[in-house]
C-alpha cells in the first residue's frame, strides 16, 4: 500500500495483534478489523504457521491494510518475513542489529523496550515507533509519563500488554501516542463475532478521545 506507516498510525494508531490465530481463519478475523478502521495487523511468529498466514493477509489485504509479522527474533525470520512482501516488523525486544537490517530492506520497524536506554538505543537503529512491553508490568502508568518527558514528542511511544478501551484514555493522558493490542481485542479461538466487537470497542475508545481532546 502507499500509504505510510506514520499515516495509518495518525489515522488510527492501534496495531491488531493476532496472536495463536490459525491460517484457515485469518483472512475472516482480518476482515472484521478492517471493516471497523485497523489498518495495521500483526501475525506473532509463535503462532501456529504464521508466515502462511501472513502471506494470506498480504495477498488479501495488501492494498487495504499494512501487514506485517510480530515476535520477530532472528534474522532468518526478518528475510522469511521480507520474502512474503509485508512491510512492518514488531519484535518484542531491543534488537539494533535486527532493527537496522529491517530498515534496509525496507520494513517498518516496531522494537519492544522497557527502559529509556533501549527506546533510544532503537530510535538511533532506525526504530519507526517504540513499544513499550510489557505494559501490564509497569508499577504505575505515570512510568509512561516519566518515559515521554525525554522521548521526542513525534515518537510512536506505544504501550503494548494490558491495553484495554476502558483505559485507552488514561494511557494518552499520560503521553501515549498508540497501542499494540493483544488478548483485549483477540484471544486464541475466539468467534469472528467477538472480534468484532472487541474491534468496535477500541475504535469507540478512540473516537470519544478524539472528540474530548478536540
Amino acid at each position: 500500500m502507499n500509504t505510510s506507516f506514520n499515516e495509518l498510525m495518525t489515522e488510527f494508531p492501534m496495531v491488531a495483534i493476532l496472536r495463536g490465530i490459525k491460517p484457515e481463519e485469518v483472512v475472516e478475523h482480518t476482515q472484521v478489523l478492517i471493516d471497523s478502521g485497523f489498518r495495521l495487523i500483526e501475525v506473532p511468529l509463535n503462532s501456529p504457521d504464521a508466515f502462511t498466514s501472513i502471506r494470506l493477509l498480504q495477498r488479501t489485504f495488501g492494498q487495504q491494510a499494512l501487514i506485517g509479522a510480530g515476535t520477530v527474533l532472528t534474522m532468518t525470520q526478518l528475510t522469511e518475513l521480507v520474502a512474503t512482501g509485508a512491510k512492518l516488523m514488531v519484535c518484542p525486544h531491543t534488537d539494533v542489529e535486527l532493527i537496522k537490517a529491517a530498515k534496509v530492506a525496507g520494513l517498518y520497524a516496531m522494537p519492544g523496550f522497557f527502559t529509556a536506554s533501549e527506546a533510544f538505543a532503537a530510535l538511533h537503529a532506525g526504530a519507526d515507533a517504540v513499544k513499550l512491553f510489557p505494559a501490564e508490568a509497569l508499577p504505575n502508568i505515570n512510568v509512561v509519563k516519566a518515559l515521554g518527558a525525554v522521548i521526542p514528542q513525534d515518537v510512536w511511544l506505544c504501550p503494548v500488554g494490558g491495553v484495554t478501551p476502558d483505559n485507552v484514555p488514561d494511557y494518552f493522558a499520560v503521553g501515549a501516542k498508540g497501542f499494540g493490542l493483544g488478548s483485549a481485542l483477540y484471544k486464541k479461538g475466539q468467534s469472528v463475532e467477538v472480534t468484532k466487537a472487541n474491534a468496535d470497542a477500541f475504535v469507540a475508545a478512540w473516537n470519544d478521545y478524539r472528540q474530548a481532546s478536540a
